[in-house]
């Protein structure tokens, strides 16, 4: 029996690992989605935390606690900045300005290579243990829950139904997606330094459109609704293309494709729908 499970743990572990790390991209997606602005920033965001955590792992003994504070703080400043600026604009352009901002991004990461190596990138000796990645993941999840129940978890999902009725209620907008982007920011870095971690090499193309769209499908297929929603949708995602390379191989793309389209197709909320649990409970 202990053989069985090593095994499994040797040729899944870093699908797990993966899983855990999309799911603080997704998370960060969240966070601002929950607040009504749709935004792909959080890759930007992780390729601050990612390349400082890079720079602190190879250039000085700080231990890891301090180098996922400083790339979560290195996501949460970038948010803020972008914030500024992104926030002026109308969802719709907003969502465009900040695939814009994906690819100025690695432009950026191209052209700086004393900070992020250029196109060669860089190689980390050190890995990251799982157990720090899960419990960083535990902890963050527990934060999102604790807002959920917040002032500010109210204030959000008003701004995100409708503006101008949580304006009526005396909430800011403003003030609620300014805050939302400082999380997105935050738990962005995190997700960022944890992928170059994991890694152990971190280059120009680790933080791009793939990235981008990992996240916004772990968000939809876990449900934009529920801050558990993310994590569950990740962790599908990560792991559909080992379940179906294990069970059919060559029909590997088409079993992924289809997957996908039902669960969009007969969950369109998401694997995850507080909406659907309340009228379950409402007829029982």
């Amino acid at each position: 029996m202990m053989d069985i499970v090593e095994d499994l743990w040797a040729a899944y572990a870093s699908t797990l690992g993966f899983a855990m790390v999309n799911a603080f991209f997704a998370l960060a997606t969240y966070a601002t989605l929950s607040a009504g602005i749709l935004s792909f920033g959080a890759v930007t965001f992780g390729a601050a935390g990612g390349f400082l955590g890079a720079q602190m792992v190879l250039h000085s003994t700080v231990p890891l606690p301090l180098i996922f504070l400083a790339a979560g703080l290195a996501g949460a400043v970038v948010s803020l900045l972008v914030a500024m600026i992104f926030l002026r604009l109308e969802s719709h352009w907003m969502a465009l300005a900040s695939l814009a901002l994906v690819l100025i991004t690695r432009v950026v990461v191209l052209n700086t290579p004393d900070l992020t190596g250029g196109v060669n990138g860089l190689s980390i000796p050190q890995p990251l243990p799982l157990e720090w990645l899960a419990g960083l993941l535990v902890v963050t999840v527990g934060a999102f829950y604790a807002l959920d129940r917040s002032w500010y978890g109210i204030a959000a999902r008003a701004v995100r139904e409708d503006t101008s009725v949580a304006t009526c209620m005396g909430i800011d907008p403003r003030r609620i997606q300014l805050i939302a982007m400082g999380i997105s920011g935050f738990v962005g870095g995190l997700g960022g330094v944890m992928m170059a971690l994991m890694l152990q090499f971190v280059s120009p193309d680790t933080f791009f459109i793939h990235v981008a769209f990992t996240m916004i499908a772990g968000v939809v297929l876990g449900g934009s609704h529920h801050w558990f929603g993310p994590v569950l949708g990740a962790a599908v995602f990560t792991a559909l293309p080992t379940v179906m390379q294990a069970f059919i191989p060559e029909m590997q793309d088409i079993g992924n494709g289809a997957a996908l389209l039902l669960i969009m197709i007969f969950l369109p909320r998401g694997l995850l729908d507080p909406r659907a649990m309340r009228l379950r409970r409402a007829r029982k």
